[in-house]
């Protein structure tokens, strides 16, 4: 064989010998590499650096509502979940899993979602209009009533497509069950402001016939609170308050054209519960047309005609109300007044 045959044939073993021991060699470090990543998440997991959770896709039907849950389920529909569905059909797949703990009380359900109920709902849509494939992703998780109330309220505040009645609702059903009714300690353990709080419980509180004279509940906001709030007091005005929400009801029920703005409907029940005198004289300069109570019970806003050219507010020094509820105040009155 000549030397450049040879040379050839040297150089051609040698480059079937060397992939083999670099395999080798790299078959090592990868041994090594998974040890010690291995090694590593181990040591992460036990200080508390990486949380382990876990994550199963799921048949919607093997999962009821939590009890406490603060979305009306009830409520959701194609059109409310419109943008989900959508986002599922293009992702071919749920992103964000929602957050379950395990049933144990109920053979009919395994988990019951915490958060997710749009998530839940529109899974199941999907599977029901020919998309069978598509499954439930969710996070697994322990928790008491408490925390499960907690996790959902910080998941959900943000989210635009909960309503405020609906957040006031499930803030006062926590009030009683959680925390033995101590506002100031329900505050604290959610992390708001007391009079935050306040605003949203006064929400739930309304009476029945308020609600009714809305085309629906969920169409009232936090802000809307301090202009309905201070018409319910004394009993006298409270009582035609009442009497006019029951006859808008009534009217919206026959068909009637009844305005669906909820500035509007409050406007008809401001001029209810105070009507114009009999005689037909107006109101004396300086007088006040409607008075705005701070939580701490004091006026905060004494809301004056002055004549047909607009209106004057007064906000006294010592009312002991907070920036934020006089800034709501003024937003609301805004609201009912301003055309």
């Amino acid at each position: 064989m000549g030397s450049k045959n040879r040379l050839f044939a040297e150089g051609l073993a040698d480059a079937f010998d060397a992939p083999a021991a670099d395999a080798q060699a790299r078959s090592s470090r990868l041994g090594m590499g998974v040890l010690s990543g291995r090694s590593n998440r181990l040591a992460e997991l036990a200080t508390g650096a990486v949380v382990s959770r876990t994550h199963e896709l799921i048949d919607p039907a093997r999962c009821r509502m939590w009890a406490g849950h603060n979305r009306e389920y009830e409520a959701l529909s194609e059109e409310r979940c419109r943008d989900l569905i959508e986002s599922l059909k293009a992702q071919g797949k749920q992103e964000v899993p929602a957050i379950v703990r395990r049933v144990r009380d109920d053979p009919a359900f395994d988990f019951e979602v915490i958060c997710g109920a749009r998530r839940h709902w529109s899974v199941s849509w999907l599977r029901a209009h020919n998309y069978p494939e598509f499954r439930f992703l969710v996070e697994i998780r322990d928790l008491t009533d408490e925390e499960a109330f907690r996790l959902a309220d910080l998941e959900n505040r943000a989210r635009a497509d909960i309503s405020d009645y609906e957040r006031a609702r499930d803030y006062l059903r926590a009030l009683d069950h959680y925390y033995e009714g101590r506002q100031t300690v329900m505050a604290e353990r959610i992390n708001v402001s007391t009079s935050w709080l306040s605003r949203y419980l006064d929400l739930a509180r309304l009476p029945t016939e308020i609600l009714g004279a809305f085309a629906s509940a969920h169409d009232l906001g936090i802000r809307n609170i301090t202009a309905i709030k201070p018409l319910l007091k004394p009993e006298d005005r409270k009582a035609r308050v009442l009497a006019e929400a029951c006859r808008i009801a009534a009217a919206r029920g026959k068909g009637e054209a009844v305005p669906a703005a909820p500035v509007e409907v409050i406007r008809m029940l401001a001029q209810a519960a105070d009507p114009p005198k009999k005689s037909g004289s107006p109101k004396k300069s300086g007088s006040a047309l409607q008075v705005v109570a701070a939580a701490s019970g004091r006026p905060m806003i004494s809301i004056e005609r002055k004549g047909r050219a607009g209106l004057s507010l007064t906000l006294p020094l010592k009312s002991g109300a907070t920036r934020e509820e006089l800034d709501a105040a003024v937003a609301s009155i805004l609201d009912a007044h301003w055309v």
